[in-house]
């Protein structure tokens, strides 16, 4: 009996997943068991003929110590983590304003904002961040701003900074904090609020009883949208921080192509993955809520 229609539509997204996750997965692990070698691929096999009949099985597990005993990796997961999580923060405290006055703008104006948010990705990620270099750079046009309104009397040192990273991070990831925030604060039943204000309750206190436990589902879901991506984010911090900036992006990258350690690096990145695991359960379980409600 052939596979029906309806079967077909739901074995493809877990045909997509195994091919495009799982396997990638596998061949990942099993490369962070294996030892260095100057080969191409630079790693021994695991498994490996002796002789003639006999097959032997090399598994090395002084990859993933390694990482737990170099404080290089553990610096560079710990920054990570607190560089999104600042991100994230940040996102949150800019994205939530805009959209709640989104969700209260008149229906005929919600598709022009939604469309405001989304027009920079629009244009290449690259060439947005490259922008920023040229507004943050010594003689850039914040410094040109600055200087002509005599706020500052000499060009301030923006660019290779952590403020710079920060403001790169937020600029391409708040989106995605605000759709989901939007989506969730754009159904919320508004005689709720008017029944708070009824029983005499300043708008205040009606936002943070009523709206802000409502809208939590979409805080979660924004939040995790901007955390995991930022955890890993190797390309704003390269060219937008400063160059002690330790991320574990840039650690996997001098891993595989610089040091061309491929165990090492694919133990960081299984290491990484666990790490994302968290996160990503507690985004599906939002957005499935989400989309219940």
């Amino acid at each position: 009996m052939g596979i029906s229609g309806r079967g077909l539509v739901v074995a493809l997204p877990y045909l997509w997943l195994v091919l495009f996750f799982v396997v990638p997965f596998v061949i990942v692990l099993k490369i962070s068991f294996s030892d260095v070698d100057l080969a191409i691929p630079p790693y021994k096999p695991l498994i490996d003929w002796v002789g003639q009949n006999a097959l032997a099985i090399r598994i090395n597990f002084n990859n993933y110590a390694f990482l737990f005993t170099d404080s290089l990796y553990i610096n560079a997961f710990l920054n990570s983590i607190k560089v999104a999580f600042i991100s994230t923060l940040l996102c949150l405290l800019i994205g939530y304003p805009i959209a709640y006055g989104m969700a209260r703008l008149p229906r005929q104006w919600q598709p022009v904002a939604m469309m405001l948010v989304i027009v920079p990705f629009w244009t290449s990620f690259l060439i947005r961040i490259y922008a920023w270099i040229n507004i943050l750079q010594h003689d850039g046009l914040l410094n040109q701003i600055l200087l002509a309104l005599h706020l500052v009397s000499v060009p301030v040192v923006w660019l290779s900074t952590d403020s710079a990273m920060y403001l790169g991070i937020v600029y391409s990831y708040l989106p995605f904090m605000v759709l989901p925030l939007f989506a969730t604060l754009e159904k919320l039943d508004h005689s709720l609020l008017e029944a708070a204000a009824d029983l005499g309750s300043p708008p205040w206190r009606a936002f943070i009883d009523v709206t802000l436990p409502l809208s939590m589902p979409g805080v979660i879901a924004g939040s995790m949208l901007v955390f995991i991506p930022a955890i890993g984010e190797f390309v704003i911090p390269t060219l937008l921080g400063g160059p002690d900036n330790l991320m574990i992006g840039r650690v996997l990258w001098d891993e595989f192509f610089g040091n061309r350690d491929w165990p090492v690096a694919s133990a960081v990145a299984i290491v990484f993955l666990v790490l994302l695991v968290g996160p990503i359960a507690l985004y599906q379980h939002y957005s499935s809520k989400q989309l219940e409600s």
